[in-house]
C-alpha cells in the first residue's frame, strides 16, 4: 500500500511539472513573477506596434535608388554637385530622377512672392485653410495668429513653416489656385521640364522634381537678395499676442563656421525622405548641390560635409572674380 501511494505521489507530481523532487516554493514564485513580466513586456510591445506609426518607404526607396552606389558612399538617392560660375558638373547620382521634393517647394513659393513685389509689411491671418490636412502636421501659428507677409516668408523659409507657406500662397493676388498654376508656369519658363507643383508648401508628395531642376531653381533664387537673407538667417523672433516665438533654422550647417552658405533649403516628408538644396562657397568655387531622398535624420548633412571635404582635396579652385 505503501508502494502505491509513492508512486501515485511521483506521477501527480511529474504531471504538475515538479519532477521527481519536491517543489521549491521560491522558485515557482519566481517563475510566476518572470511569467508575468514576460506578459507584461508583450503587452507593452503589442501596445507600441498600434500607437506608433510605421516610416513608409520614400519614392527614390521603392525605386531601388538608394542600392546605387557612388565613390563618396552617400546617403542619398540623389545628388547633384555643379559649379555655379562655369556649370561644370562635379558630381552626379541618379540626377535625373524626378522624386517627391517636400518643402524644397517653399524656394518656388518665395521666388514667386518675392518677384511680385507684395508689400511685406502687409499683415496676413492663419486661417482654417492654412491648417494642414495632408499630412497633420502641427504648428506654432495657431488660427488667428496675424504677421506681416515678411515675417511669413522669413519663417517659411528658414524654419520651413507650413501655415506661414500655405498662407503666402493663399492671399497671392488671385487665390490659392492660381498661385499654383503660376509656380508650374515659373518652373517652364526656367527650363525645369521634370517638375510638378500641387500646393505652396511641399507636404504633398505631387510636388516633384529632379537634381537637375532644383539647381535651375537655385541658381535663380540665388539672384534674390531677399531669399538669400531669409533662408540662411539662423534664427527669428516674431510677436504673437503677448508671446514671444523664437524660431530656427532647419540646417544646423548655417551656424558651422566651417560652411559659407548663400542660400539653402531643407525639406522632408516620409515619401521624399531627407532633402536638402545649398548654394555654397567651396574651395574658391560657388557651388549649387541638391541632395535628393537621404536616408536617416542626419544624413543629408552628412553628404554635405563628404561633398565639401571631397571638393576641398580634389577641386579647389581660384573663385571668378565678380
Amino acid at each position: 500500500m505503501r508502494q502505491i501511494l509513492l508512486v501515485t505521489g511521483l506521477i501527480l507530481s511529474i504531471a504538475l511539472g515538479a519532477g521527481p523532487a519536491q517543489a521549491n516554493p521560491t522558485k515557482q514564485r519566481q517563475t510566476v513573477q518572470k511569467a508575468k513580466s514576460a506578459k507584461k513586456v508583450k503587452v507593452h510591445l503589442k501596445r507600441a506596434s498600434l500607437t506608433t506609426p510605421q516610416t513608409r518607404p520614400s519614392f527614390g526607396q521603392i525605386a531601388g535608388l538608394r542600392e546605387t552606389r557612388d565613390e563618396l558612399d552617400l546617403r542619398s538617392s540623389v545628388a547633384y554637385v555643379i559649379d555655379q560660375d562655369t556649370n561644370e558638373v562635379l558630381l552626379s547620382k541618379n540626377d535625373a530622377a524626378v522624386l517627391p521634393i517636400a518643402s524644397i517647394t517653399k524656394l518656388m513659393t518665395g521666388l514667386l512672392v518675392s518677384e511680385a513685389r507684395l508689400p511685406l509689411d502687409e499683415l496676413i491671418t492663419i486661417t482654417q485653410d492654412d491648417v494642414d490636412t495632408e499630412k497633420g502636421s502641427s504648428s506654432r501659428l495657431k488660427v488667428g495668429t496675424t504677421l506681416t507677409r515678411g515675417e511669413l516668408m522669413h519663417l517659411s523659409l528658414m524654419a520651413s513653416e507650413n501655415r506661414a507657406a500655405h498662407a503666402l500662397g493663399r492671399t497671392y493676388p488671385g487665390g490659392l489656385s492660381q498661385f499654383v498654376e503660376l509656380m508650374n508656369q515659373r518652373a517652364q519658363q526656367l527650363g525645369m521640364r521634370d517638375t510638378r507643383y500641387a500646393e505652396p508648401t511641399g507636404l504633398s508628395s505631387k510636388n516633384q522634381s529632379s537634381a537637375k531642376d532644383l539647381a535651375t531653381l537655385v541658381a535663380s533664387a540665388y539672384q534674390d537678395p531677399l531669399l538669400r537673407e531669409l533662408s540662411t538667417s539662423a534664427s527669428h523672433e516674431v510677436e504673437v499676442g503677448k508671446n514671444t516665438l523664437r524660431y530656427n533654422t532647419t540646417n544646423r550647417l548655417i551656424k558651422n563656421p566651417n560652411w559659407d552658405i548663400g542660400l539653402q533649403k531643407t525639406g522632408y516628408i516620409s515619401e521624399a525622405g531627407q532633402c536638402l538644396v545649398m548654394q555654397a562657397r567651396i574651395a574658391g568655387r560657388k557651388l549649387i548641390m541638391v541632395f535628393l531622398d537621404s536616408a536617416g535624420k542626419m544624413g543629408r548633412i552628412a553628404d554635405a560635409e563628404r561633398v565639401r571635404r571631397w571638393v576641398e582635396t580634389h577641386h579647389s579652385g581660384r573663385m571668378p572674380q565678380t
